[in-house]
């Protein structure tokens, strides 16, 4: 019977007993080292399992069973576990261990989730959306010009779970930043729940910062001399993309704010007031957006004026060439009645006297057109 399949029956690990009959389980088969994926007996989604004690990696602890053993044997210290998509089969292990909430756990499995914080007991449970600026030569009307994905984070008094989805958002050289900061680390899960929203709010505002270049070079082409034939689909998705990010960046509001001001028992105080900061910057992040929204509807609104305005001045040429060559078609339309009575019929100066008229007609509408700006 594999580990994970003997940590689904053990229940009550708030205690030592719990654990000793988790050891004793574990201890049937051999330990396997969950820093190697593709030996864990959770599935190759297990991507670090690291124990911390005073802000200081311990090292030689890298099964999961012993590490929780240790922080709370001791009292000191946290577990933190990252998970890359895991199924439903490989997290039930880890959620009976941690004994984490049915909901929580199908939102972490499932994945697609809004941004929140959910309250579960001594347990935090944080949804992110993270996101990723998609580099492309020429934006087009299919470019993807965001990538999302999702980081889960559980957060309990000794123990810290992400669980990723999506092509980006490693946390791997997040958790080395940390390392080289033991004060901070030592201040327990939350200070993790912090590194990690700042990351994310760090990169709304670096994709932010590459959007707006997409947007001036879009604003650009518009009010070019060619800018009525730019393919309005390129302003279209330029406004999906931006949909996209705006679902990210705003429903985070709220969980920040909450992290920052209510009191949470796993939350010291001493964290909020990095949280603060935190919320200041996704502030920028939701304005820029806010600003970028209105100014795509600003460029696509002048793209429709400038398309209107080249259509009329098409239509004011061709009724000017019409009206032009109206002149020599009524004149002769007259002379193709065939009367019998036409003196100038049978004048030798009758037909370029007709010609030059004519042309004089022709010339005055031209020159009085052209004068006009209609041709």
């Amino acid at each position: 019977m594999s580990m994970a399949g003997n940590l689904r029956k053990v229940t009550g690990l708030g205690g030592v007993g719990g654990l000793r009959k988790v050891a004793r389980l574990a201890r049937r088969q051999p330990r396997v080292d969950l820093s190697h994926p593709a030996r864990s007996p959770l599935g190759s989604s297990v991507v670090n399992c690291v124990t911390y004690q005073d802000g200081v990696r311990v090292s030689g602890c890298a099964d999961l069973v012993d590490a929780v053993r240790l922080v709370r044997k001791t009292g000191e210290g946290f577990v933190w576990l990252g998970l890359h998509e895991p199924t439903e089969h490989e997290f039930a292990g880890v959620a009976e261990l941690f004994d984490l909430h049915p909901l929580a756990v199908e939102d972490a499995v499932e994945a697609h989730q809004r941004p929140k914080l959910e309250h579960y007991g001594d347990t935090l449970f944080a949804v992110f959306k993270t996101v990723c600026y998609v580099e492309h030569e020429r934006l087009t009307a299919t470019s993807e010009v965001v990538d999302t994905g999702e980081i889960m984070v559980f957060v309990g008094p000794d123990f810290v779970i992400t669980v990723r989805h999506g092509r980006h958002g490693s946390l791997g050289p997040l958790r080395e930043e940390l390392e080289t900061d033991p004060q901070q680390l030592a201040k327990g899960p939350a200070a993790v729940l912090h590194a990690i929203a700042d990351h994310v709010v760090d990169d709304y505002l670096n994709v932010t910062d590459a959007v707006q270049g997409d947007i001036d070079q879009v604003e650009a082409e518009v009010f070019s001399e060619n800018g009525a034939r730019l393919d309005p689909g390129r302003i279209y998705q330029m406004k999906r993309e931006l949909l996209e990010l705006k679902r990210a960046v705003v429903p985070l509001g709220r969980p920040v704010e909450d992290l920052a001001t209510r009191p949470f028992r796993v939350v010291d105080p001493e964290i909020q007031a990095y949280f603060r900061d935190v919320l200041d910057h996704l502030f920028r992040a939701k304005e820029q957006i806010a600003a970028f929204d209105e100014l795509l509807n600003s460029i696509l609104q002048a793209h429709l004026a400038q398309v209107t305005v080249a259509q009329n001045e098409d239509m004011r040429r061709i009724t000017a060439w019409a009206a032009v060559v109206a002149v020599p078609t009524m004149v002769c339309g007259m002379y193709g009645m065939n009367f019998d009575h036409m003196p100038e019929l049978h004048w030798r100066f009758g037909y370029p006297l007709m010609m030059a008229v004519m042309a004089t007609a022709c010339l005055a509408l031209y020159r009085g057109f052209r004068r006009n700006g209609w041709l």
